[in-house]
């Protein structure tokens, strides 16, 4: 009986402990990625502001995720919709990161999306304006309120002026969203997220949701 009760007692210390442990290895991944981004308001490459023209907000009504296909197509010329989407699967598939750079390649062959997670404050900021020289809206995941409710959620970087410190996001919740790089990479890293419930923070821990996450398309 007594060794019975032990191997229990092992059992459920190694259940506490792995999930622990996956909260402590993603804490340390969303440290590492928190590098000093200062010298880009000076450095020559961000001087010029880059903006993308004729990106229109779309307000979502199935899911983020369509949402910011739609408005790619939209703005690509194209006639994909949330509610094409939808029919065409009857369920939401861009629910994670992965999922949504594949619906991203299949809907848009003529471009590669390339899915980069977290990638430290200044590589965000890199992949971030490239992608917006090359004349290109940026999607990318963060955290994002929605009335009183912090959720997770995808939207467009459609312009930086990395100088005056403004980068303008099209938020599928309806509208254009101007913040600060700190106020962007804040909710990127998902700092912002006030009392992170503990299936979300779990959701991080076992990789199916990422942090300072973004897309660059070429």
């Amino acid at each position: 009986m007594k060794k019975a009760a032990k191997i229990i007692g092992i059992i459920l210390a190694v259940l506490v402990a792995i999930p622990l442990v996956l909260l402590l290895i993603v804490s340390i991944r969303t440290a590492l990625t928190q590098d000093d981004y200062s010298a880009v308001y000076t450095d020559a490459k961000y001087q010029n502001p880059v903006k993308v023209a004729d990106v229109e907000v779309i307000q979502q009504h199935i899911s983020c995720g369509y949402a910011v296909i739609e408005m790619f197509s939209a703005w690509n010329g194209g006639d994909v919709t949330e509610d094409s989407l939808f029919d065409e699967y009857g369920t939401v598939v861009t629910s994670t990161g992965k999922n949504f750079c594949k619906e991203m390649n299949k809907q848009f062959p003529e471009y590669t999306t390339t899915m980069h997670k977290y990638v430290k404050n200044t590589e965000f900021i890199d992949i971030m304006y490239d992608t917006l020289e090359s004349g290109k809206p940026v999607p990318f995941e963060w955290a994002a309120r929605y009335g009183d409710e912090w959720t997770l959620h995808y939207s467009l970087i459609v312009g930086a002026d990395i100088p005056n410190d403004t980068i303008t996001v099209a938020n599928p919740y309806g509208y254009y969203e101007v913040l600060t790089l700190e106020e962007l990479l804040e909710r990127t890293s998902f700092r912002a997220y006030e009392h992170m419930p503990l299936f979300m923070r779990m959701g991080f821990a076992i990789g199916l949701f990422e942090k300072n996450t973004l897309y660059s398309v070429e």
